[in-house]
């Protein structure tokens, strides 16, 4: 028997003054049985820093040609492909022909480091890639604010990120490893 899904249903409230976005969207997340609450909490993370009303998320993990959330333009063209890992060349390749922007977030303990080490000196010829790590104690305490219902404010200021429930907030610490020279 086939695992099935895990629904989750969050109602995401940003408040994004760098980029003066304010919304609250309704959102059904699917929780693939390969995928962990931690993970899905990155996704949360990811749609709210590039909130946006044309910003979905895409099939991810159950078709691995699509990326975990897109943006689409109305004529179907990809405004922004973002997704969570260390693809490889070949992917971001892909991403970075087909979206204007291509947003990449890596994360775990170790692995991205070494990831980042084999692809810094590949990725140059990208001019519409960004590529940021999720420091490893910020995504275990994301986990932490994963309920099948969730109530979650997103606050972002000058860089510094605020994810959180009415009852636990968590600062996730970002660093911007592509480009170098963002903050």
């Amino acid at each position: 028997m086939a695992l099935t899904a895990t629904i989750y249903k969050a109602e995401l409230t940003v408040s994004d003054m760098d980029r003066d976005y304010y919304a609250t969207h309704n959102l059904t997340v699917a929780l693939h049985p390969s995928e962990t609450e931690s993970r899905m909490m990155l996704r949360l993370l990811a749609f709210a820093l590039n909130a946006h009303e044309d910003l979905t998320f895409s099939r991810g993990l159950s078709n691995p040609e699509e990326p975990d959330l897109w943006q689409r333009h109305p004529n179907d063209t990809l405004a922004h492909w973002i997704e969570l890992g260390m693809p490889d060349e070949k992917r971001l390749r892909k991403a970075c022909g087909l979206a204007e922007r291509v947003t990449i977030y890596c994360y775990g303990p170790r692995a991205p480091q070494v990831w980042w080490d084999s692809m810094k000196n590949k990725v140059r010829r990208f001019d519409n890639l960004t590529i940021v790590h999720v420091d490893a104690d910020s995504e275990a305490a994301l986990a932490t604010c994963a309920q099948r219902a969730m109530q979650l404010q997103a606050m972002i200021q000058d860089g510094q990120v605020w994810l959180g429930t009415t009852d636990n907030n968590v600062e996730v610490v970002l660093e911007t490893w592509y480009p170098n020279n963002a903050h």
